[in-house]
């Protein structure tokens, strides 16, 4: 499991940065229907960064009187006999369209036509630009892999980076793309050097794809490469090539290759790259890459001691222990302990950050747990030595095999018994040379292990209670497959929603296949600064854990991922706040890892007889107000439980559902976070919330 990175803004030598709060701001009604505060309901809650496109579907409903002289016109007899006929008619149409499967059927498709109709394949997913992973950001992180080849093959200290109005610049100061084959490396399925070990031996993009995905995908796409004075110049349009160029130089320019691409909205529709995500991707590229200078729209990314920056970055003071690193020419890793509950890893391949981990963090991890019992000569368990843990890792393999194209977990069997040895041996060197901190170790394992003894007495005592009562959970409304079904439950996801009129509308609108509901009785209790045996004692969130499958272990989690689909009214946003905290505080993996999400639904739906135009903001609101005219009527969502369940339906389908994943901007953020807006009222956040309360003419009612 890995954890998200932050997105620093400061420039090099800036040693910290801004805490921030859970990125984005929600969705949901920015103004309520009484007097709140704009930001203090925001606070923990994520949202989308920019506007969503407004879905329009069409009128479900006809006139009273078109429905009476319907009626009036058929029978019930000759209706059943109209409903036979056109089902025939369908039939006969669908055999006449199989007949046609012949040759003339079949279609061929080049490289690019391929990667722009099957897109998924190659970037994952698509997405405006308000997830991090979203496609726009892999195009990016293509292009500018390439450039990380050069440097980690010696070619090259500096990359220069431009992103601005949607387009993107990027220049290397390596070896260029050979002359002749330039077109044909950003054009060409299996087309390069990253196949040739000779040239590239720890590539990041090592499957050939990279560039011509970014060339299918983009509206507009050029190439330069300069080497030894003369250039090649080409330039695509959903890659289809344009223009070609080649040429001497008139002045001495450094060798290197130049790219710049517009995502193609055709593909992406609106979209807008937010800075934060790519920061935190240059901040990436430099803790893995040090002594290597990126230069973002003229700020400076640079780091000397790689992933000790990171780490030191993410923890700072919170660490109980100085941070502990290993380097060598295959493996790098950095570790320290937290009083934090569960464990946060940050994991790399060649550069690739492994969101899912992989064979090198597990094996990581045993070399970790074998180390410490080595140096201990103990047998401590594994759960008592790693839990508060925090570490970053970088392995460095040949011929890595990820799982997708988007390498978010890597799959190779043969490099857990080097990691295990090095890891064990490089950690048994580092405490015996930092004695303190390893005293400062052990009183955090044996703490662990008291904890858990302690925990096991109140886990059963809760798992008895839960016994009694009922075999299953009665707020819980399971699907079929999870995530331990493999490619079944892969999709799987729970809903985590308040009261039942909230989980009636949803149970009808699911697909009780991969989609389950938990229901909250009403708001949970405000867990924050209490002890970790204290949420097992807590009944609703108990049968919350067990509704998760974490009461005894996170590994066992069943869902893909947890949503949380509470109303955008204040009542919501305060669930919302209280569920958050409590993952935060106890379950903070499940976030860092980006399990977690916000279900977002329309605000308004604005109609006339013949549309709908759902709504997720006001802005859109208005838009649709005047697209539809004067005649149209607006309703304003304020519950969940207020949508019809077949209008329901298209708001929780994957195809059309709009989730925010949750995502902290910095580990050590987060208990300042929690304090400030889930502890005891200080005088700052009630001077917080007089100065942005709203008057009666900022509320919209």
């Amino acid at each position: 499991m890995g954890g998200k990175i932050d997105n620093a803004k400061k420039s090099v030598g800036s040693k910290t940065a801004a805490s921030k709060t859970v990125a984005g701001k929600t969705s949901a009604v920015k103004k309520s229907e009484s007097k709140v505060t704009k930001s203090s309901v925001q606070a923990i809650v994520p949202a989308a960064k920019s506007a969503v496109a407004a879905k329009k579907a069409p009128a479900k409903t006809v006139s009273k009187v078109e429905e009476k002289t319907a009626v009036k016109t058929l029978t019930s007899a000759e209706k059943k006999k109209a409903e036979l006929a056109k089902a025939q008619k369908e039939k006969q149409t669908t055999v006449k369209q199989v007949k046609k499967y012949d040759e003339s059927q079949v279609k061929h498709l080049d490289a690019l036509e391929h990667i722009r109709l099957r897109s998924g394949m190659y970037i994952g997913r698509l997405g405006d630009g308000s997830n991090q992973n979203d496609g726009i950001y892999v195009l990016l992180k293509e292009v500018v892999d390439n450039a990380i080849d050069e440097y980690i093959m010696g070619y090259g200290k500096r990359i220069d980076v431009e992103v601005k109005d949607n387009r993107v610049k990027v220049r290397d100061y390596g070896r260029g793309i050979p002359l002749g084959s330039v077109v044909d490396c950003v054009s060409q399925i299996n087309t390069g050097a990253k196949y040739n070990d000779d040239v590239f031996q720890f590539s990041v993009g090592m499957n050939g794809v990279g560039t011509k995905a970014v060339n299918a995908l983009s509206s507009y796409f050029r190439v330069l490469s300069i080497r030894d004075g003369e250039c090649v110049e080409a330039i695509f349009e959903r890659g289809k090539l344009v223009s070609q160029k080649r040429g001497a130089l008139k002045q001495k320019v450094h060798n290197g290759t130049y790219f710049e691409f517009v995502p193609d909205e055709g593909i992406f529709g609106k979209y807008s790259f937010n800075m934060e995500f790519v920061e935190k991707r240059m901040w990436n590229y430099a803790y893995l890459n040090e002594g290597l200078t990126i230069r973002l729209n003229g700020q400076d990314f640079y780091s000397e001691n790689g992933l000790f920056d990171l780490l030191n970055k993410e923890m700072e003071d919170e660490c109980l222990y100085q941070i502990g690193s290993y380097t060598s020419d295959h493996l790098r890793f950095a570790f320290t302990h937290t009083n934090a509950y569960g464990e946060n890893h940050f994991s790399f391949v060649n550069g690739q950050y492994t969101a899912d981990g992989g064979t090198h963090l597990n094996a990581f991890k045993e070399g970790f747990v074998r180390g410490v019992n080595d140096f201990f000569s103990a047998s401590y368990k594994a759960e008592d030595i790693r839990d508060g843990m925090a570490s970053a890792i970088l392995v460095k393999v040949k011929d890595p095999v990820f799982e997708s194209q988007t390498k978010n977990k890597l799959g190779n069997t043969d490099v857990r018994q080097w990691i295990v040895s090095e890891v064990q041996s490089g950690l048994n060197t580092w405490l015996h040379k930092n004695p303190e901190a390893a005293k400062k170790l052990k009183e955090k394992i044996e703490a662990n292990e008291k904890l858990r003894t302690e925990l096991s007495a109140v886990k059963k005592e809760a798992k008895e209670a839960a016994k009694k009562i009922n075999i299953r959970i009665p707020k819980l409304k399971d699907c079929k497959f999870h995530v331990q079904d493999g490619s079944k439950g892969e999709n799987s996801m729970i809903f985590i929603t308040e009261g039942d009129s909230a989980s009636g509308t949803m149970t009808h609108s699911r697909d009780a296949n991969f989609q389950a509901i938990f229901s909250l009785r009403g708001k949970p209790e405000n867990m924050y600064g209490k002890k970790q045996s204290e949420i097992y004692k807590n009944d609703e969130l108990y049968q919350l854990m067990m509704a998760l499958g974490i009461e005894t272990d996170i590994e066992n989690l069943k869902y893909s991922k947890i949503v949380i689909a509470t109303d955008a009214d204040n009542d919501g946003f305060h669930i919302r706040n209280l569920v958050m905290t409590f993952f935060l505080g106890y379950f903070e993996e499940l976030v860092t890892s980006g399990r977690v999400f916000i279900l977002e639904t329309p605000l308004f739906r604005v109609r006339n007889k013949k549309e709908n135009i759902y709504c997720y903001s006001e802005e859109e609101r208005d838009k649709a107000q005047k697209e539809l005219g004067k005649g149209c009527e607006t309703s304003r969502f304020k519950g969940l439980g207020e949508i019809n369940p077949d209008e329901f339906r298209q708001f929780i389908s994957p195809e059309t559902m709009h989730l925010t994943p949750v995502e902290i901007s910095q580990l050590k953020a987060v208990p300042k976070l929690l304090s400030f807006y889930m502890g005891k009222n200080t005088p700052e956040r009630r001077q917080f919330i007089e100065s942005h309360l709203l008057s009666n003419a900022d509320i919209d009612a």
